[in-house]
């Protein structure tokens, strides 16, 4: 009688446990998505709002006690100026879709700090910091809209939230973040930093992924439309911003936003879309 090899087959005590993880994958990825405004993109999201915001808030205050803020008048208020208008252009869009409770928790701030880097970003929950080293090159209100635009864009869209949450799931096994905050604190805060770009110094920003940047610059024109900024000057903005560099070492913002003739074609492809909600 011939016997039937068992060597390469699996106990059968495991199968169980393989198809219930599994499952258990496949449920947080179904219950665990939210989408991207405008695009409609589906994004895995494990990030309570209530907790980013809180993780998110203690790091935006740590910046600001380290850094020192500018004390020239005049641009302050532009960037707090140009700021409010996209807060209120984003509370608008969002009001019109019925879609408020996205911005729940918001505590909006903007600040312009004293440093030469050509930088600028955006936190969860509206914690924006511009660089005074972006200012020659945005020029103008216009220039600002669209970088503060674009920046505001990526918190809106979660881009940050989506990271942290892939890296809880292939990292921390899909932990809820509260359990790996109390389990894995250590670990829970270096995917907090590389989800928000956050590095040796807070604020640093990493490479977003194309197809984050892709959504932030259209989400971006379409906030400065409704803000009352023409749109055709993002494609302008990010020629200047290309130019700047001048055969050197990109500047920070390059870095992380990569300015490239196929991006600027892009935003002019997407103007007639953001011209629907300019709104002089």
């Amino acid at each position: 009688m011939t016997r039937r090899p068992t060597a390469i087959m699996a106990p059968r005590a495991h199968r169980p446990r393989i198809s219930e993880a599994l499952l258990l994958c496949g449920l947080i990825l179904s219950l665990s998505c939210s989408t991207v405004p405008i695009t409609g993109r589906q994004q895995l999201n494990l990030i309570p709002s209530s907790t980013i915001h809180a993780m998110s808030f203690d790091q935006y205050d740590q910046f600001l006690q380290e850094h020192r803020l500018s004390r020239d008048r005049q641009q302050v208020r532009m960037v707090e100026r140009v700021g409010r208008n996209i807060q209120r252009a984003v509370e608008t869009f969002f009001a019109e879709k019925g879609q408020e409770a996205q911005l729940r928790g918001y505590e909006w701030e903007f600040h312009l700090v004293e440093d030469e880097a050509v930088n600028a970003w955006c936190m969860p929950g509206g914690k924006v910091v511009v660089y005074t080293g972006i200012l020659p090159i945005t020029r103008d209100e216009a220039g600002l809209a669209v970088v503060m635009g674009h920046e505001i864009a990526h918190a809106v869209a979660e881009h940050g939230a989506e990271r942290m949450s892939q890296g809880l799931l292939t990292q921390l096994g899909g932990m809820a973040l509260e359990k790996a905050l109390e389990s894995k604190p250590a670990e829970t805060r270096s995917l907090f930093l590389a989800a928000y770009g956050i590095g040796s110094q807070v604020g640093v920003l990493l490479p977003y992924s194309r197809l984050h940047e892709s959504e932030a610059d259209r989400l971006g024109l379409i906030f400065m439309a409704l803000a009352g900024y023409d749109p055709h000057e993002a494609p302008v903005f990010w020629e200047r911003m290309s130019a700047s560099k001048g055969g050197a070492a990109p500047p920070e913002f390059l870095s992380t936003h990569p300015s490239d003739q196929s991006r600027i074609r892009q935003l002019r492809e997407r103007i007639p879309e953001a011209m629907e909600y300019y709104r002089p």
